[in-house]
């Protein structure tokens, strides 16, 4: 990894399958955990990600909740303190790149946290407490402001992960309320890119808005039409990003057509499964998405990859497999169009 940016950037969203043998239900703990997670973050490099996430392996809610409600480690209803707002995996991110700076490079990192507004869904569901939701702001806040601090790798791009935003109808809140949300969530973001990631673009044009985000995930391997939801115009008013999803993670319904389509059950023939989804999910087929996105948004395409984690996946072997056709993809659109 080098400093020099390209104008489409190959990164992805976090999660990613375990080792073989290994269950989300029992996960090792202290150096044996984070091992793990730094040898996956090393496959994503390998793959070509240019700024990997740390996988998600614990649960996507518990793993920020648990020090929110902790009271410990909290200065208010679900106000975590500044000191104690660190994601466990950042240890793991640190370790990685201090050997990448002592063969000369450094890491750059894209940062995960999971949104305001679904932790509290996970909580306090079709609610309306909008006191509560800025404090759960808050401390998404100071989970991205720890983040910054990294000392062998730098926060490249922040995510807030919103995949409720525009499917789930226990979110009642006004669009104000959710825009000061992301907002306060977004205030340690000055300097580096800003991510919402989303699972409907229906929000996409409100979030562009926001102060602080600049860049709006778009879903658009398994679901292309997503992109034309997007005007651009709103996005050169408010100077905001897309990122395009140019591979399906959705593995289960993929299976599923391949399945109908070969009149056979792929789940019982792992060899071959892992063969028939590098083939349907190709890199030509990556390319050719990543050039319907630039047809519609040109140099407002900043970042690309998998629609979403691939913590679903049957295995890392598939799930790496998956990150170097994006690789392959992204670099030979850069080699057709320029960097």
């Amino acid at each position: 990894m080098t400093d020099e940016e390209p104008k489409i950037i190959f990164d992805d969203i976090g999660s990613y399958p375990l080792p073989a043998g290994m269950s989300r239900d029992k996960l090792p703990s202290g150096d044996s955990y984070l091992a793990v997670v730094k040898d996956a973050l090393a496959q994503k490099i390998e793959a070509g990600v240019e700024r990997p996430t740390y996988p998600q392996f614990r649960d996507m809610i518990r793993m920020f909740m648990d020090r929110i409600e902790d009271p410990a480690r909290s200065e208010s209803p679900y106000v975590v303190r500044a000191e104690d707002a660190r994601i466990l995996e950042l240890e793991a991110l640190e370790r990685l790149g201090e050997e990448m700076e002592r063969r000369g490079g450094r890491l750059l990192a894209r940062v995960c946290v999971t949104g305001p507004v679904e932790l509290y869904l996970a909580r306090f569901g079709s609610t309306g407490y909008v006191d509560i939701l800025e404090n759960l702001a808050k401390s998404v806040a100071r989970f991205l402001e720890m983040a910054k601090k990294g000392r062998h790798f730098d926060l490249s791009v922040a995510s807030i992960d919103e995949p409720s935003l525009g499917i789930s109808p226990n979110v009642i809140f006004e669009e104000a309320d959710i825009s000061r949300a992301l907002e306060i969530s977004a205030r340690p973001c000055r300097g580096i890119d800003c991510e919402v990631h989303l699972h409907s673009p229906l929000t996409a044009e409100l979030c562009s808005g926001i102060p602080g985000i600049n860049v709006i995930g778009v879903e658009s391997a398994a679901n292309p039409d997503y992109l034309k939801i997007v005007d651009r115009k709103v996005l050169e008013e408010n100077d905001a990003y897309i990122r395009a999803g140019i591979a399906r993670t959705d593995i289960n319904a993929l299976v599923a057509r391949l399945n109908d389509r070969l009149e056979t059950n792929l789940w019982r023939e792992p060899e071959r499964l892992e063969r028939e989804v590098q083939a349907a999910e190709s890199a030509e087929l990556m390319e050719r998405r990543l050039a319907e996105a630039y047809s519609l948004f040109g140099d407002r395409v900043r970042y690309a990859g998998p629609d979403c984690g691939l913590g679903s996946w049957p295995s890392q072997r598939m799930a790496a497999g998956c990150l170097a056709s994006c690789a392959r993809a992204i670099s030979s659109f850069r080699s057709h169009r320029g960097p």
